[in-house]
């Protein structure tokens, strides 16, 4: 009788942003023997670090990571490419008797990873460029309130000026006539390919948004505006969707001459609170995240040790 291979057990960290997530999975990395898989999706790309807040080379060194630097800027990247890549990486840490632990912001990443992707049409080139002109010509807030009309759920956990997410669920409602979150919510997200703990890291509103306030200043101390600078210098264009992302736009807007640098670290800092605010929203929704302050790590840790030894079919 051939024995099934058993699932991984795999411990998940996410929160929202600047609540210590990395800090606390290091810790619990060189406490349990394990290894870190990101899951945050700006932290994939190459030659983005300090706008993505990405771990240090200490923190590297002293404890394995996976899944970041994967792309190029220029690359295509989401959550189904992801999920192909990330998986074989969890196997292959638990195979030489190692903990896998997820860490990252990016809720849709995490879920997918867990649950695979509901089925959806494949994208509608003629659509999509018509989507997109209107998003460019309408602006924005035009789309976004469009979709919000069509899909609330949706579009409270997208912003604005996410031009791919916002066209794309469009586009999905025009093809098939259902919102993008009944879909969603069709599928389930049962395929689980692991066992696994979740915890969702969280601080005290004041508190969280004032290390958000520092840590854009902090961003901007080490290089963010070089860092930027550099990427648009080797070619890559404001409009790809990691320029566009949180920090890189704000820095491409002063680099471009169209607001001063004090502006753009005040905006950065707005849409980094907003940001957090949606993290905080979505992993709200999630009933089965255990919620943690940093403060908590030795009951997580004992919480941990006991998922880790415990049986499972």
């Amino acid at each position: 009788m051939i024995e099934r291979a058993r699932k991984p057990k795999v411990i998940i960290i996410g929160g929202p942003t600047a609540t210590g997530k990395t800090s606390f999975a290091i810790s619990l990395a060189k406490e349990l023997n394990g290894e870190i898989v990101n899951a945050d999706s700006m932290q994939v790309y190459r030659d983005m670090d300090i706008g993505t807040a990405k771990p240090t080379k200490e923190d590297r060194s002293a404890v394995p990571h996976y899944m970041l630097d994967v792309v190029y800027p220029d690359e295509p990247f989401n959550a189904a490419l992801y999920r192909s890549m990330a998986l074989p990486r969890i196997e292959e840490i638990a195979s030489r008797g190692k903990v896998p632990i997820v860490v990252g912001g990016t809720g849709l990443y995490i879920k997918t990873l867990r649950g695979g992707l509901f089925s959806c049409p494949e994208a509608d080139p003629e659509l999509r460029a018509r989507l997109i002109r209107e998003y460019e010509t309408l602006g924005p807030m035009e789309l976004y309130k469009r979709l919000k009309q069509i899909d609330p759920d949706i579009a409270n956990r997208i912003h604005p000026n996410d031009k791919v997410r916002v066209t794309r669920a469009l586009e999905i409602y025009e093809l098939t006539k259902k919102r993008p979150s009944q879909l969603a919510k069709g599928h389930g997200f049962r395929e689980r390919p692991f066992y696994d703990i979740l915890f969702c890291l969280h601080l005290d509103r004041g508190v969280l948004y004032e290390r958000i306030n520092q840590r854009c200043v902090k961003m901007i101390e080490d290089g963010l505006v070089e860092e930027t600078r550099s990427l648009l210098d080797r070619g890559y264009s404001p409009r790809l969707k990691p320029m566009q992302a949180i920090g890189y736009r704000h820095m491409v807007r002063y680099l471009l001459g169209q607001c001063e640098l004090e502006t753009a670290l005040k905006e950065l800092q707005r849409d980094t609170r907003r940001y957090a605010k949606r993290q905080f929203t979505w992993f709200k929704a999630e009933k089965e995240f255990a919620w943690v302050k940093p403060g908590e790590y030795k009951t997580v840790l004992k919480r941990v040790e006991k998922f880790l030894s415990s049986k499972t079919m």
